[in-house]
């Protein structure tokens, strides 16, 4: 085998080489569209990350899994599960600037580009399935797939241990980039010594959500049938901001929330301004599928390394208060209404 491959091979023993990397991006995957996350975050590509960044090591100089190569397993086996994807879009943050031993003693200002190294803290990509568009609530949603990777959640300083990474799966509204996570499709903080590990917990994650991604997408389109009344959803948002002040104790007996205060701010302003899901003129109400739109764009400011968990809480959140309004909560949701 080259060198220059990146060999994964899962039970079936199957192999993924560096070509998967070498994705070229279809004219219309460079239209302008909003990102699927914002907060401090950069657009990048695989070249770029091949071409610019260094690869962090342990502390006895053992290689890290570089960004691409986890990315590149976390491809094929959706790919595997899936069929064709469109090439995956990255964004990174917290750059880590260095320079190279000859330049030790440079000003900053005069170091050159080769003289210069970076690599990147956090990263987070995702792809959507070429095969799998649907429509809800009048607007298209694509299945995604994607990775989350924080390297500061890694023991760098010691010697090699499992990385950490998050998976997810799921609709993703093309309006507004809007990701709508759920358990199912939520793989949590998982860790990986190899590229192997990835993608298997990667192929393990989407063959357990491919049977249930209908079922999933009814539970999403099943919330256009709930409205929210300009009073309700103010209830809801005093509620929220009381939460953060609860203690513990008390916060331990209802829903969790992860919702933060910034995030209820932003939704609040998306209530009155956003034109595809805030209140529309002369009309007194929103769906709880229109709230849930306005949570997952406030959440978009989240740091990498928590975004996934609270994507999927704003979709909690929301199914719960749908069953609130319902009439059907068992889970204390009610609260947030009274």
């Amino acid at each position: 085998m080259d060198n220059n491959e990146l060999a994964v091979v899962p039970v079936e023993g199957r192999i993924v080489s560096d070509s998967l990397l070498n994705f070229e991006v279809a004219p219309e995957e460079n239209a302008e569209h909003p990102n699927f996350i914002e907060s401090n975050t950069e657009a990048i590509t695989i070249d770029q990350l091949v071409s610019r960044c260094i690869v962090p090591t342990f502390s006895d100089n053992t290689l890290t899994i570089a960004h691409q190569n986890a990315i590149g397993a976390v491809y094929k086996a959706a790919e595997e599960v899936f069929g064709e994807l469109t090439p995956p879009e990255c964004r990174v943050s917290h750059a880590i600037n260095g320079r190279v031993a000859s330049a030790l003693h440079k000003p900053a200002k005069d170091l050159t580009d080769d003289e210069k190294t970076v690599f990147y803290q956090r990263i987070a990509f995702i792809a959507h399935v070429k095969s799998l568009t649907r429509i809800v609530a009048g607007q298209t949603v694509e299945l995604t797939i994607g990775m989350c990777r924080a390297y500061n959640e890694d023991k760098l300083y010691s010697r090699p241990s499992p990385e950490k990474f998050r998976l997810f799966v799921g609709w993703k509204v093309r309006v507004c980039s809007n990701l709508c996570l759920t358990c199912s499709g939520n793989s949590g903080l998982v860790e990986c010594m190899t590229e192997a590990d990835i993608y298997q917990k990667a192929y393990q994650l989407f063959s357990k959500f491919d049977p249930q991604k209908e079922e999933t997408l009814e539970l999403l389109e099943n919330l256009n049938n709930t409205r929210i009344s300009e009073s309700q959803f103010c209830y809801i948002i005093g509620r929220m901001r009381l939460y953060q002040a609860l203690p513990n104790e008390v916060q331990k007996t209802l829903p969790v929330l992860e919702i933060g205060d910034q995030a209820v701010n932003a939704a609040v302003r998306g209530f009155v301004t956003n034109p595809n899901f805030g209140l529309k003129e002369g009309e007194t109400s929103i769906t709880t599928w229109e709230m849930l739109q306005l949570f997952n764009e406030a959440i978009k400011q989240t740091y990498i390394d928590r975004w996934i968990d609270r994507n999927q809480n704003c979709t909690d959140f929301l199914l719960g208060i749908q069953k609130a309004l319902d009439g059907n909560d068992t889970e204390g949701y009610s609260w947030f209404l009274q």
